[in-house]
């Protein structure tokens, strides 16, 4: 049976995104967690991330509605002190490439951006794994939710 996005509803996740420039070359990585409120065909799937403190309003991020970067998540405690990521046991890690298409954008000007998903799924453990340009890192338990800084050094 096919996953559909209806299945994502009240699921958690945990997301990690890369972004490039128009060379190619890595710009920054942002990790995320919370859980998918809302799941539409045209406008994405939403999910409302969940902040370190508890006093910050939970803001909702959309994700593009494509289910071939979502994967099950292998049981464990996500962590990742820098980005405030800390999750037990989630459902799905999904992984995004975002890439600028668009250079020398005045200011006050829309950017334009091309998301990519990564479709391989995403390893997770004390190793690394190199998915279309960019190395990827997730570690339950331990280690902790880590995508290596933009210096190639896996954060703790």
């Amino acid at each position: 049976m096919h996953m559909q996005l209806e299945d994502l509803l009240a699921k958690t996740c945990v997301i990690g995104l890369s972004y490039f420039d128009q060379q190619g070359e890595l710009m920054k990585q942002a990790q995320y967690t919370g859980a998918v409120v809302k799941v539409d065909r045209e406008q994405g799937i939403s999910v409302r991330l969940r902040h370190t403190n508890a006093g910050v309003e939970q803001a909702e991020f959309i994700l593009p509605p494509r289910l071939d970067a979502w994967f099950k998540a292998p049981a464990g405690r996500y962590r990742h002190d820098p980005s405030g990521v800390d999750i037990e046991n989630p459902d799905y890690v999904v992984t995004w490439n975002i890439h600028r298409t668009q250079s020398n954008t005045a200011e006050g000007q829309h950017e334009w951006w091309e998301w990519v998903p990564n479709v391989a799924p995403p390893q997770v453990g004390p190793h690394e794994e190199t998915t279309g340009g960019s190395r990827v890192s997730l570690s339950p338990s331990e280690g902790g939710l880590g995508l290596p800084s933009p210096g190639g050094a896996l954060e703790p």
